[in-house]
């Protein structure tokens, strides 16, 4: 039965955002009422975020439901200046992956629309580059369109460790997706200023550890997401994902363009669906057409670092990861050719 302690101790699992203490350190719990297993509570965070308070809403829902609660409204207020002094005040920042000197190369993976196949690539590329030997995060930065969890197979959240998010280790990589703070798959309708809060707190909020790469998997075409990720980090290197159709080549120019004009570098295209190879009788069919990805190339005035064939990942036994090709699937080595080539590159700079 869902009672106030049970309230009480799940609080003493979640942090304030800015203050780093526990909802229970910091008195957060302002209004309490638990009524046939409906809990309706008020909560006064340090600071007012939309984004922050999204976030602790999905912890103490999940929490509280897996102690027994049916259902979990959660109000947010603001502790006063008086109780933050008393608190302590607000701790200084620690270093980040945007704090100056950081030695992690960021690559970016766009594409001029959706549908060409950019988190599968996202995610076979972060898990080739970590086969390389290389320490790599993941982050799924289409906010709208999050899907590398599900192909990844992750059914867990993060974690909160020493005051800082923990991401989700898979196969060697460490994860982020707006999808771990989205409950039940909810769609997510916000304005730009709140997703820009949101890539805040994936870049400032998370414990990443040291990464020789951080893979984002940005959103499709040009809009205001993928051009504030351009704008925070300007040094980022690109990679353009295209199919070989030439409209969809041409789609990805704009991609393409929108990285120049912000000053990053782009590191090549990747021509993914490139052709389908009948396991039956070993012929090739180029089901959507040839050559985009080299006319893209051409025009970008960049390499084009390999063509991936349209296929199914091989299930493996006991692991459910529909999106991802392991080291002895057949397609493993076109994306392990793609890492070596992009080490070398990022070595050269």
């Amino acid at each position: 039965m869902m009672d106030q302690q049970k309230v009480l101790d799940v609080l003493k699992t979640v942090q304030d955002p800015f203050l780093h203490k526990n909802l229970l350190e910091t008195q957060a719990l302002k209004k309490l009422s638990i009524e046939d297993g409906r809990v309706r509570l008020e909560v006064a965070l340090s600071k007012q975020d939309k984004v922050k308070q999204m976030q602790i809403q999905v912890e103490i829902s999940s929490k509280l439901k897996e102690q027994g609660a049916e259902s979990v409204i959660v109000r947010f207020g603001v502790l006063s200046e008086q109780e933050i002094h008393e608190l302590g005040g607000f701790p200084n920042a620690r270093p980040t992956l945007l704090s100056p000197g950081t030695k992690t190369e960021f690559i970016a993976v766009a594409s001029g629309k959706g549908g060409v196949g950019k988190s599968t690539v996202s995610v076979n590329l972060a898990l080739a580059l970590a086969r390389q030997g290389k320490k790599v995060g993941l982050l799924d930065a289409d906010i709208y369109g999050f899907s590398v969890p599900d192909m990844m197979g992750i059914e867990n959240r993060p974690a909160i460790q020493d005051e800082k998010i923990m991401p989700v280790e898979r196969f060697g990589l460490k994860v982020i997706s707006m999808g771990f703070f989205v409950e039940n798959n909810s769609p997510v309708i916000w304005r730009g200023p709140m997703l820009g809060k949101m890539l805040n707190n994936f870049f400032n909020d998370v414990d990443w550890g040291e990464l020789d790469y951080l893979v984002l998997d940005l959103p499709p075409g040009t809009g205001d997401v993928a051009m504030d990720i351009h704008n925070k980090l300007p040094h980022s290197k690109e990679i353009i994902v295209t199919t070989p159709h030439p409209t969809a080549a041409f789609v990805a120019a704009r991609a393409g363009a929108m990285a120049t004009q912000t000053k990053h570098e782009i590191l090549g295209v990747i021509e993914n669906m490139a052709y389908y190879q009948s396991k039956k009788t070993g012929e090739i069919e180029y089901v959507f057409g040839k050559g985009g990805g080299d006319k893209l190339s051409d025009l970008l005035k960049t390499d084009l670092l390999g063509r991936v064939p349209l296929t199914q990942p091989a299930q493996k036994k006991g692991v459910f990861a529909p999106g991802v090709y392991f080291k002895d699937d057949p397609i493993a080595p076109a994306y392990d050719d793609i890492a070596i080539k992009v080490i070398n590159k990022l070595s050269k700079n």
